[in-house]
Formats: structure tokens, C-alpha cells, sequence
């Protein structure tokens, strides 16, 4: 009777590891696209937990076997950790995407929008093309690999089986959103200056030559502006996310520690 045990401890420990993995895997944004589809992304999971397991010190309690209803809030703890480091990891790739809202918007390229085939939904266009920018930066630094090792370092730093039932009040999630929002402040003050000054600039035309239609030449002359400050802007915003891409990896590995 005590190997079949053994062997049913070994398949649940294994179960609860994948996932945490399942859970980064279906909520980061880097592996979320359609052209990645969910049996990949899950067999994907199962294999990372197997090795993940197999080189990890995992000291589970026994006391989580006894019953299934520890079994299933131990799995379900995971599943919201891996969840939360997908998330929160990825917060270059969402200061990317509001910029390219608000440099779509300050553009006049508000009306104009894509369907996204990340999200399948409609997003502006500047803010697409930060996005899958951004993206395919995050592969070339092989953030994909960093994801991967925070959440097998979650494993010796988060220990499975030990659960809590009081939740902090300071979750980290203000600070989180508080760098997202100043990141992506940064990328867009550029083009808001510029733009500010363009749109003086033709007041004191329309002012000057009333005969002119302001509103035909501005919105070209603003979309041109504005594409030459992406082409001039787009390498240094790419350099401020490379500059501190591990460090919000471990912000996010941080901030899942309270759990």
C-alpha cells in the first residue's frame, strides 16, 4: 500500500507545481498570442514543472495529503502565483501599449484603431506597434528564458504547502502600478512637447493667415511630426525597457513573496 501512496504523492506534487507554470504561461502577455495555441502553452507547462521539479529541494508537508480540500487550496494558490508573476512581470509591455495610446491620441490618431492579434480586440495603432515592438525585444533579451527561471526561483524562495489565510494589506500593487504609470510618462513627454509647440505654432498661423484652413494642415502636419519623433524617440524607449527589464522581473518576484 505504500508505494501506490508514494506514487500518488509524487503525481500530486507534480500537478501542484505545473500549476504554477500554467499560470504564468496563460496570463503573460508573451506567450498569450493566438499563434501560440493552448495545448502548446499547457504541454509547454507540464514540461518545465517536470524539470523544474527534478532539480528543485521541494519539501512538501504531508499534512497537504491528507484531505483533498488542502490539495486543492494548495493548487490553487499556485495557480494564482504563477498567475501574478505572468502578470506583473510584464509590466514593460503594458507601459509600452498606454504610451502608444496616449502618442496615438496627442497624434490624432485616436479614431484610427486594429484589431490586435494578441488580445483580438481593437487597440490603437501607435500603441500596437509599441507593443509588438516591445515584444519582440522581450524575446531577442530572452525575457522568455527570465520568466521561466523567476518562477522555478519562486519555487525555493515561495515554498509549496505552506498557506495562509490572512492576505497583507499592502499587496504591492500600488507601487506596481505606479511604475507602470511613470514608464510610461516617460516615453510620451517627448511627443507631448513637440506636439504642444506644433499646436502653438499654428494658432499664431491661424491667427496670422485666417484665410488658411488650420484643421486640413494641422492633422497632417502632427502625423508627420509625430512619426519623426517615433523614428527619433523608438531606440532610446527601447533602451530605457532593456536598462531594467530583470529588475521588474524581480519586482514581480517580490511582490508575489507576501503569498
Amino acid at each position: 500500500m505504500t508505494e501506490p501512496f508514494q506514487i500518488s504523492q509524487g503525481l500530486i506534487v507534480y500537478l501542484i507545481v505545473g500549476l504554477r507554470f500554467i499560470g504564468m504561461f496563460f496570463t503573460s502577455p508573451v506567450f498569450v498570442a493566438p499563434s501560440l495555441p493552448l495545448p502548446a502553452r499547457f504541454w509547454a507547462a507540464v514540461l518545465i514543472s517536470i524539470a523544474a521539479v527534478g532539480s528543485a529541494d521541494l519539501s512538501i508537508p504531508t499534512a497537504i495529503f491528507s484531505n483533498w480540500i488542502s490539495i486543492i487550496l494548495c493548487g490553487t494558490r499556485e495557480f494564482f502565483i504563477g498567475t501574478a508573476l505572468g502578470f506583473l512581470s510584464a509590466l514593460p509591455l503594458y507601459a509600452l501599449q498606454v504610451a502608444g495610446e496616449l502618442i496615438g491620441n496627442v497624434m490624432g490618431l485616436a479614431m484610427v484603431s486594429l484589431l490586435d492579434p494578441l488580445s483580438e480586440e481593437q487597440s490603437s495603432i501607435i500603441g500596437q506597434l509599441y507593443f509588438l515592438i516591445g515584444l519582440w525585444f522581450f524575446f531577442h533579451w530572452n525575457g522568455h528564458l527570465l520568466l521561466v527561471q523567476s518562477v522555478v526561483e519562486s519555487l525555493k524562495l515561495i515554498p509549496i504547502g505552506k498557506i495562509s489565510l490572512f492576505i497583507p494589506a499592502d499587496m504591492g500593487v500600488g507601487l506596481w502600478l505606479q511604475k507602470l504609470f511613470v514608464l510610461a510618462v516617460r516615453m510620451v513627454l517627448p511627443f507631448y512637447g513637440a506636439l504642444l509647440l506644433a499646436d502653438i505654432g499654428l494658432g499664431f498661423l491661424a491667427r496670422t493667415v485666417p484665410q488658411m484652413n488650420i484643421f486640413v494642415l494641422g492633422l497632417p502636419l502632427k502625423i508627420a511630426l509625430g512619426l519623426f519623433l517615433l523614428m527619433v524617440v523608438l531606440p532610446l524607449t527601447v533602451d530605457l525597457i532593456s536598462a531594467n527589464m530583470r529588475e521588474y522581473i524581480e519586482m514581480a518576484l517580490k511582490n508575489v513573496m507576501i503569498w
